[in-house]
């Protein structure tokens, strides 16, 4: 190499060593590796390697402690598999829930739910009701601090004696459209 080059690299090594930027973004890197370094623990301790092939330890002088490490995802509801079409339910597990029961309560009239979701004081029990696909839910039991607050049933089996925020709904309006649920824009008539 040239001198001239050798020159321009010792200035801009010089340059850069003191560069805030490159040093934080240094830093970032070695946390992160320390932190997969923490998390894949190997099962065998690694073999000692001689004193000559030990790397010295870093020296980090001023420099700030790494950054916390990142906060778990929230673990997500397992998915309730979608029905395609409603098929019949009949169960022998019949009965009305009352305002203010307990969780195990509730299973011992109804048995167990096909699904249980928990989100702070929340506890949402799920039931088959034979309509999934054409409500568009299951029967749902909402308890609030282990107790019945409110339910949304459609299967005749299932009774709930408060009152729910979700009555039965209304049947649809009118005739039957022959050809199905088609839009019909009618032009405006001219004077």
């Amino acid at each position: 190499m040239r001198r001239s080059t050798l020159l321009m690299c010792a200035l801009l090594t010089i340059a850069t060593s003191g560069c805030k930027q490159i040093n934080e973004q240094v830093q970032k890197v070695k946390a992160k590796i320390a932190a997969a370094r923490q998390r894949v623990r190997p099962t065998q301790p690694a073999p000692a390697l001689p004193d000559t092939q030990r790397a010295a330890p870093p020296q980090d002088v001023g420099a700030s402690p790494p950054p916390p490490p990142p906060k778990k995802p929230t673990r997500q509801a397992p998915a309730v598999p979608l029905p395609s079409r409603d098929v019949p339910y009949n169960s022998p597990d019949t009965g009305t829930i009352s305002p203010g029961m307990s969780e195990r309560e509730v299973y011992s009239v109804w048995g167990p739910p096909i699904a249980v979701r928990r989100q702070g004081d929340m506890t949402y029990l799920y039931y088959p009701n034979g309509c999934e696909y054409t409500c568009g839910t299951a029967d749902v039991v909402f308890l609030q601090t282990g107790q019945v607050v409110d339910a949304v049933l459609r299967w005749p089996g299932h009774g709930y004696s408060g009152q729910s925020s979700s009555p039965f709904a209304t049947p649809p309006h009118g005739p039957a459209r022959p050809g199905g649920d088609t839009l019909t824009v009618k032009s405006p008539s001219t004077p």
